[in-house]
């Protein structure tokens, strides 16, 4: 080991770590704290030490000695000899009590946990407060991708008016490839279940459910507002058919579930924040409609910095894992040279605005019938509620026309009324979809 500069904590004393949870990230992290050793000394300035690690079933074979197992975690994360707590096991009890635990004994916590900090941030970042212990969560957000930490420390000088990104690798996968194939969704579900890309239960990804909790994590961070999975607006992609990916490519776009978070003005000019999940269209030209496949990206835009572009591995245990040792090198160099790391910071406390008062812009496709006036009833609609037509798109069929409508940015309030009255007139057949445009300069 090379000579460091001793801390605080003293070379001769190790920094004890405890791992709640050895399913996929779990075992990565305890993989590379064991084959990296000498490594993370060097970067923390003492040695970083396994401690134990908590599991459900103490007979599979894990590759471990007995003594470093246990299925007491409770026992585990006030033991006198753990100095950081890794939690890996998802969900959100017993992690809940488990981290709580931890904090209150002024040990410092790493989470991966997005469920959990979604509706709970609060209560532990107060805990860790009180207790002058540390709490990180780089891999609660796109897994190896570093986010949280460049909207917290590199852009704490700046102001932070829009974080935008693409956080779910199993919709993603899914949307990529019906673009590609023109295959169903029901298909593409069934093929990304087969290669492990969704669960047997893909609720929480397809439904974006997973998403909105990231987005309140990112809109949280980067608006200094307390911001739970609840304040946001959220929609899936299991309503997302072919005809809507063909339709979008036709304008030169491409569909993708969003995560965003950003600063808008009221009337009034204040300042609220929009937090909302759902499939859009992008523009090709984009830098988010290139993602494909599992990966993941965020753009966050800033006044001075601008566009940010963070993209990569979004999922998978060694890229987790990869942002887990991230936030614990850098708990571990707290411990050693007794420094801190930056607080929940909720200064703002913006109002949260409603999807209803949330302007976009919107593609809205329609069966009509094939007869004269149809077009003039239709644009006479959006103008009655005053939402402004961008073009217009018509294509016949054997069942009468489709016409694709763009609109400049409405409201959504508004949009959602046009829709209903869309429906009631007797030349609209149906409203085959509805889906908001995102990324463009108008």
């Amino acid at each position: 080991m090379t000579e460091n500069k001793v801390g605080v904590w003293g070379q001769d004393h190790p920094i004890g770590v405890a791992v709640l949870g050895m399913g996929t990230v779990g075992t990565e992290v305890v993989r590379i704290i064991r084959d990296h050793a000498d490594d993370l000394c060097n970067r923390v300035g003492a040695p970083v030490v396994l401690r134990g690690v908590a599991v459900r079933d103490l007979t599979k074979d894990r590759g471990l000695s007995a003594d470093l197992l246990t299925t007491d975690a409770e026992t585990l994360v006030t033991r006198d000899d753990v100095d950081i707590v890794v939690e890996v096991m998802g969900g959100i009890d017993p992690a809940r009590a488990l981290i709580s635990a931890a904090l209150n004994a002024g040990k410092s916590v790493v989470t991966a946990n997005k469920a959990l900090l979604a509706d709970y941030t609060g209560e532990l970042a107060a805990a860790a407060e009180n207790h002058r212990a540390d709490l990180y969560f780089e891999a609660a957000v796109a897994g190896a991708i570093p986010v949280i930490r460049p909207l917290i420390q590199s852009l704490s000088g700046d102001r932070v008016n829009r974080v935008v990104g693409i956080v779910n690798g199993t919709t993603n996968f899914i949307l990529s490839a019906m673009a590609e194939t023109g295959a169903d969704y029901d298909d593409v579900l069934a093929e990304a279940t087969r290669l492990g890309y969704a669960e047997a239960d893909p609720t929480a990804d397809v439904e974006g459910y997973d998403a909105a909790a990231k987005a309140a994590i990112l809109a949280s961070v980067a608006f200094h507002t307390r911001v739970t999975s609840g304040d946001v607006y959220r929609e899936g992609i299991s309503k997302i058919t072919s005809e809507d990916l063909e339709t979008a490519a036709a304008v030169g776009c491409t569909v993708k579930l969003l995560a965003m978070a950003e600063r808008v003005t009221d009337e009034d000019g204040k300042d609220k924040v929009s937090v909302r999940v759902y499939p859009a269209l992008i523009p090709r030209k984009h830098p988010l409609a290139a993602v494909s496949g599992a990966f993941n990206a965020v753009v966050v835009e800033a006044e001075n910095a601008g566009r940010l572009m963070f993209y990569g591995q979004g999922a998978g245990g060694a890229p987790t894992a990869s942002a887990v040792m991230g936030d614990l090198v850098m708990a571990a160099r707290n411990k050693f040279f007794g420094g801190r790391a930056p607080g929940e910071s909720v200064y703002a406390e913006l109002p949260i605005a409603s999807i209803g008062d949330t302007p976009t812009r919107y593609h809205v496709n329609l069966q009509v019938a094939d007869r004269t006036g149809v077009l003039e009833a239709v644009a006479g609609e959006f103008a009655k509620h005053h939402v402004s037509i961008s073009t217009v798109r018509q294509e016949g069929s054997n069942a009468g026309a489709r016409l694709v409508v763009v609109t400049h940015h409405a409201q959504e309030s508004a949009l959602a009324d046009t829709v209903a009255a869309l429906a009631e007139l007797d030349s609209v057949t149906s409203v085959t979809s509805v889906l908001r445009l995102e990324g463009t300069e108008e």
